[in-house]
């Protein structure tokens, strides 16, 4: 591949709470990962919570009758419900997890959450190791601190467990190889330390591969395919979602289980670089893997998403790979949003940021919150099901989309 890119100033909390979606997960980021941009703590506070728009556009009205909601609502209590991208809390969450965010997490019914443990964008390696290593120590004092409301997912066994238990597991994750680029090693003790999903490259390029937003487009190098396949053995799902077209060709050519893009959309209906193509839809089925749709402005050509945005994604997803291969991966909090005029000033200047340190995606702008505005609800899974339902969806179909698949497809990479 080509030589990796010139280096960037380590990414802020603030960066990886928006983008990179790992501070609301682990408390105390804030404090770990103050790397750059310091001094400006405007942006290390960001304030998000929920923003309930008005009406869906009539030429994709989502009409709701009871009995819908009666018939989603007993799919959601009965199914395994998996985030396939997510986290705990809000863009408020800062040190440890307030009672309010844990109580949202009790009562979100959501039965495990993948989250991201380490940093993304160019880091150091040491850096990025260490981050790394210190955000799973926060994340397991947070699951000690209240064991009644979440359990570690180490195996499917363990989410299993979750559902029959009413809590709500945690499935640790990386969305950069930054941590362990320089030492596939790491990668085995990143195993034992609980991490399930490794996604090689975020949106540019490092030791591994191409991300979404490089215009070389070179694909995997040898270390990247390397990696692939100490990932395979170890038993860690492969996720696939910001990695450049080419990286996710040749990693789902040399990988020989099941791949993921636990976030993204379609590029169908939506030319981005974030959006998958039909054919890599169908590649991705073809090995038996998943697509989750987000819940992201990159679903509306840089708008904030409403639910008939994510719902035509989903739609279109199901019709070129198979209900067998969609899942959800919000790319957002449990916790719900409140947009305000300080928020929005506070949104403007990390759209800023993010241009500036040369990792926004195309699109990305001061009005596309990254939220669904009807899905601003710590239920917005039960939510979804209930459209779902409504449009006609099979309830086997819902259970599915809601975790199912996803379950299968631990099952079938996590085995070592």
């Amino acid at each position: 591949m080509a030589a990796p890119m010139p280096e960037l100033a380590p990414v802020t909390s603030a960066i990886l709470f928006f983008m990179g979606r790992i501070v609301r997960r682990v408390p105390s980021l804030w404090q770990t990962a103050r790397l750059g941009f310091q001094g400006n703590e405007n942006m290390l506070n960001l304030t998000r919570r929920s923003f309930v728009a008005g009406s869906t556009a009539a030429a994709f009205s989502i009409a709701l009758q009871p009995a819908a909601f009666a018939t989603g609502q007993g799919v959601y209590r009965d199914a395994i419900v998996i985030d396939g991208l997510g986290g705990i809390g809000n863009s408020e969450t800062e040190g440890p997890l307030s009672d309010a965010q844990v109580q949202d997490i009790r009562g979100s019914g959501i039965t495990c959450l993948h989250m991201t443990m380490s940093p993304v964008g160019t880091t150091p390696p040491d850096t990025g190791f260490t981050q790394a290593v210190i955000n799973i120590g926060q994340m397991e004092s947070e699951i000690d601190n209240h064991p009644d409301v979440f359990s570690r997912i180490r195996t499917v066994a363990d989410i299993t467990d979750a559902k029959k238990s009413n809590r709500t597991g945690v499935i640790y994750g990386f969305q950069d190889g930054v941590a362990f680029e320089t030492d596939l090693n790491r990668l085995d003790h990143f195993h034992r330390l609980g991490i399930r999903v490794v996604q090689p490259t975020y949106n540019r390029r490092n030791l591994l591969g191409d991300g979404c937003l490089e215009p070389a487009n070179a694909g995997l190098s040898k270390t990247g395919v390397e990696a692939i396949e100490r990932m395979n053995t170890l038993g860690i799902l492969v996720d696939l979602s910001h990695c450049g077209r080419q990286t996710a060709a040749d990693a789902i050519q040399t990988s020989k289980k099941p791949v993921a893009f636990t976030h993204t959309g379609s590029a169908a209906l939506n030319d981005h670089p974030r959006n998958r193509t039909d054919a890599e839809l169908r590649a991705v089925a073809e090995k038996g893997g998943v697509a989750g749709i987000y819940f992201m402005p990159f679903l509306s050509e840089g708008k904030q998403p409403t639910a008939a945005d994510v719902i035509r994604h989903l739609e279109h997803m199901i019709d070129i790979a198979g209900e067998d291969h969609v899942s959800l991966g919000t790319d957002g909090g449990v916790s719900a949003e409140v947009v305000t005029d300080k928020f929005k000033e506070r949104f403007a200047g990390f759209v800023k940021q993010r241009r500036d340190a040369g990792i926004a995606a195309p699109g990305e702008n001061e009005e596309g919150y990254l939220f669904a505005n009807e899905l601003n609800t710590p239920r917005r899974f039960e939510t979804l099901a209930d459209m779902l339902s409504a449009r006609g969806h099979a309830d086997a179909r819902i259970e599915k989309i809601l975790g199912k698949n996803l379950v299968r497809v631990f099952t079938d990479t996590w085995a070592a």
